[in-house]
């Protein structure tokens, strides 16, 4: 458990500690061998040509909250579980990777292996768009090391995220011919759309989803500074976690409608399509219904998997993983890249 405890120990909410990281994760890959591609906020390293299985795991954790039986950032052991700020989500996927690398005799693989660090995925996914727009050739297979308690996750939903801007005109509340609600626009805007979703996307289903349709929240609706006053302005941040790309254009070309009828501005923040990998060696895959960084690599030449230690107690107070899950993850790692690199 030493590579676990020391990853735990450094502070990366918001990457507080990034440097000192990726510095320790350097060292202990350059042991092995590897050689360092890039260097910066996110680490890039590689053994050997032809890389053949690529591993990804972010550096960063949530905050933690109150209430805590232990030091997060210290790692503490009990009843075959360890406990530390990051365990989960995923420093213990980070540890048991380099673990399973320690666990090969490098030397005689036929093909390479890359391994990506990055920072900022619990807030913007920075770090991963940052590789993916230097146009970096990922190996034929990546693994992401989240949390999953060791089922092999080979597909994931979409995402269509938006922000939508309401235009009024503020008046007194007494006298309402003056204005216009911002207010009311967008309540009548969004109950079209949510007729429409209902009726339309959310009927259409992919049973290899566990929530096997598309999805639709309304994250944030705010609007209005008095209640006397009519509103000038309103907005509402929508999140949608799609089964197939024709919902996404479905839904745009929706809001493109309501936007003649509602006067507002549409910001589409991300949009990410769904995917699911047919991999030969995996009989029992699942799907994952959360948005991971495998979702931001597009190439159709790159199978991913999700795989990780658990329970999932990602976010959580007390987060922890068994030891057992660990170590079957170390096996598990190991597997795939001597079953692609020899």
């Amino acid at each position: 458990m030493e590579i676990l405890e020391k990853l735990v120990s450094y502070n990366t909410i918001k990457d507080k500690e990034n440097k000192e990281i990726i510095n320790y994760i350097e060292e202990k890959l350059l042991n092995l061998g590897f050689k360092t591609s890039y260097k910066g906020k996110y680490l890039i390293m590689q053994y050997g040509e032809n890389p053949k299985v690529g591993f990804l795991g972010h550096t960063d954790t949530v905050e933690y909250i109150e209430g805590w039986k232990t030091n997060p950032f210290k790692l503490a052991e009990k009843d075959g579980n360890v406990y530390g700020l990051g365990t989960c989500d995923m420093k213990g996927g980070i540890a048991a990777f380099i673990e399973s690398i320690s666990k090969i005799d490098l030397t005689k693989l036929k093909y390479g292996i890359k391994a990506y660090f990055t920072y900022d995925e619990e807030i913007g996914f920075s770090g991963t768009y940052d590789i993916v727009n230097s146009n970096e050739e990922f190996p034929e297979l990546m693994i992401f090391g989240e949390p999953t308690n060791n089922d092999y996750l080979v597909g994931g939903k979409g995402l269509l995220e938006c922000e939508l801007y309401f235009k009024g005109i503020k008046a007194h509340s007494s006298n309402p011919e003056k204005g216009k609600s911002a207010n009311i626009n967008a309540i009548k805007a969004l109950n079209e759309l949510n007729i429409f979703y209902e009726n339309q996307i959310k009927n259409e289903k992919e049973n290899y989803f566990e929530i096997p349709y598309t999805t639709m929240n309304i994250g944030i609706l705010e609007g209005g500074s008095a209640k006397n006053s009519i509103p000038a302005s309103a907005k509402a941040c929508l999140d949608f976690r799609t089964i197939k790309d024709i919902h996404t254009k479905k839904i745009k070309e929706k809001l493109e409608d309501l936007d003649l009828k509602y006067d507002f501005e549409i910001k589409i923040i991300e949009e990410i399509k769904p995917f699911l990998n047919e991999i030969e060696f995996i009989k029992e895959g699942k799907t994952a219904n959360f948005m991971t960084e495998a979702s931001l690599i597009k190439d159709p030449k790159v199978k991913k998997i999700i795989l990780g230690p658990g329970p999932v107690t990602a976010h959580e107070i007390d987060e922890h993983i068994s030891i057992e899950s660990y170590q079957k993850t170390i096996k598990q790692y190991k597997e795939i890249i001597e079953k692609l690199c020899n």
